[in-house]
Formats: C-alpha cells, sequence, structure tokens
C-alpha cells in the first residue's frame, strides 16, 4: 500500500491544475477507503515552491488587477484571484499533511478532506472563468498564502496558528460582503458559489483551530498567549479588519481571542 505521505507530495509537485484536482480527489477517496496508510519512512523534505502552471504570473500585491463587482471583466478578475487563493490552498492543506509526521490520524483526515475541498473550490471557480471564455492563469496572481507556509515549514503549531488562522480566516470576514455586492449586481451565479465556499471555509478554519488548540495543550502552552505572540512574531503590521465575529465563533474563536486581534488592528 502506498504512502499518504508519498502521495500527497505528488500532488503537491504536481504542475497542472486539472490532473492536481483530480489527484486529490483520488488521494481522498484511497484515505477514506483505507487504501493507503501512515508511513514516515521517507524524508521530509524542503518545498520551496509547490507544483504549478506557468501562468499566472506571480507579482506583487500592490500590481494585481483591481477587482470591480460591477463589471462583467471587474467580476472574472476577481473569480481569478479567487481561483489562485484555492489553487494555493490545495497546496497548503497537502502540505500540512506531508510535513508535518507523528500527528493523530485524525489529522490527516481533516487536512485532506480540506484538500478534497479546495480543489473542489478551485474547480466551482475555475467553471465560472470558462463559461465567460476566460481561464485560470490569463491575470496575474501574488504569492502570500504559500510565503506563509515556507516560513511555518518547522513548526506544525505556527502552521496551524497562521495559514488558517490568520490568512484563510480573512476569507471568513470579506466574503459575505462580496456574496451581498454580487446578488446586487445581478450575478447570482458567482455568488452561490462563493456561498458554498463560504460554508466550506468555516469548517476548514475550523479544523486549523481544533489543531492549533490541541498541539498547545500537548506543549503546555496558553492557547491565546501563543497566537498572540505568534501574529506579533510573524505578522508585518496592522491586521486588517473588520472581522466577522459570528463565522470566526463558528470556526473556533473565543470572544477573548477577537478583542486581542481588533487591537492589533
Amino acid at each position: 500500500m502506498q504512502s499518504i505521505f508519498s502521495r500527497a507530495k505528488d500532488c503537491i509537485s504536481c504542475c497542472d491544475p486539472a490532473e492536481k484536482c483530480n489527484l486529490t480527489h483520488q488521494l481522498a477517496n484511497d484515505w477514506n477507503n483505507q487504501w493507503v496508510i501512515i508511513d514516515d519512512g521517507d524524508v521530509v523534505a524542503p518545498i520551496t515552491e509547490p507544483g504549478r502552471p506557468e501562468k499566472p504570473h506571480l507579482v506583487s500585491p500592490k500590481n494585481v488587477a483591481r477587482r470591480r463587482v460591477h463589471t462583467d471583466s471587474g467580476r472574472i478578475i476577481l473569480a481569478h484571484a479567487l481561483a489562485h487563493i484555492e489553487f494555493n490552498a490545495i497546496n497548503l492543506a497537502l502540505d500540512a499533511i506531508y510535513r508535518f509526521r507523528d500527528m493523530p490520524v485524525d489529522y490527516y483526515s481533516d487536512w485532506l478532506k480540506v484538500a478534497d475541498e479546495e480543489a473542489y473550490h478551485f474547480r466551482l471557480l475555475e467553471k465560472y472563468l470558462m463559461d465567460r471564455g476566460s481561464e485560470y492563469g490569463e491575470y496575474d496572481a501574488h504569492n502570500g498564502l504559500w510565503e506563509m507556509a515556507v516560513k511555518t515549514a518547522d513548526d506544525v503549531l505556527s502552521r496551524m496558528a497562521l495559514v488558517p488562522r490568520v490568512l484563510e480566516a480573512r476569507g471568513l470576514d470579506v466574503t459575505p460582503g462580496l456574496i451581498e455586492k454580487l446578488t446586487a449586481a445581478g450575478d447570482d451565479d458567482f455568488a452561490e458559489r462563493l456561498r458554498i465556499i463560504h460554508r466550506d471555509e468555516i469548517g476548514h478554519v475550523a479544523i486549523g483551530s481544533r489543531w492549533f488548540h490541541y498541539l498547545c495543550d500537548q506543549r503546555g502552552l496558553d492557547s491565546r498567549e501563543t497566537f498572540t505572540k505568534l501574529l506579533d512574531e510573524y505578522m508585518v503590521g496592522p491586521l486588517k479588519g473588520p472581522f466577522d465575529d459570528v463565522t470566526r465563533i463558528q470556526a473556533g474563536f473565543t470572544e477573548m481571542e477577537l478583542a486581542d486581534l481588533r487591537e492589533k488592528q
């Protein structure tokens, strides 16, 4: 039987988006059927850059195209930006599996579920683009999510704190407003796709919260204090707000953590 770690690495290394999604879906299916095993025999290799197509070109966040929801072209640009986030999120979930060994079985089940759903989200947005004569890779994008994965590659606790609970949790704050704007613009198709994604992403951030708190307990650390310290260490400048308290509570944040986040805006 094949190892979940070698299979996850194969998915990460794949450059073709369609094939990466297929491999990810197949790995999730095989895991659920107990056709892959946890075998930590191979050495964990650094992955400075996951497999990705030649396009989109990666640029500074300040150089990406503007995303105006009241025009057809603006919504295509927005869908492309979100598709790129979801493409990166596939790799991030798979890397959380591949990189961090000796975690409980449920940890790998959780992150395979996330990877599987992120691949589905990418396809939802890719279909939106294709229906409008566009495709993934047509516009420039940035690489902020993966850069944080590299920075936290040495510590699973830091990864759980900063990728799902900071960077990905930002989507919980902004997506409801986007859905409202898209509905007002008459783009119910796009809005419905974002409703699906938003529902699933609450669960993804909750998984990050679950394992962050588990690791704090394992190490005898105060989770609130640890989260604040990691924010100070890794995040440059004030955090972007406002925060959606309702969905963040659903995703495993405490009222005290939300108060701490508001102080860092």
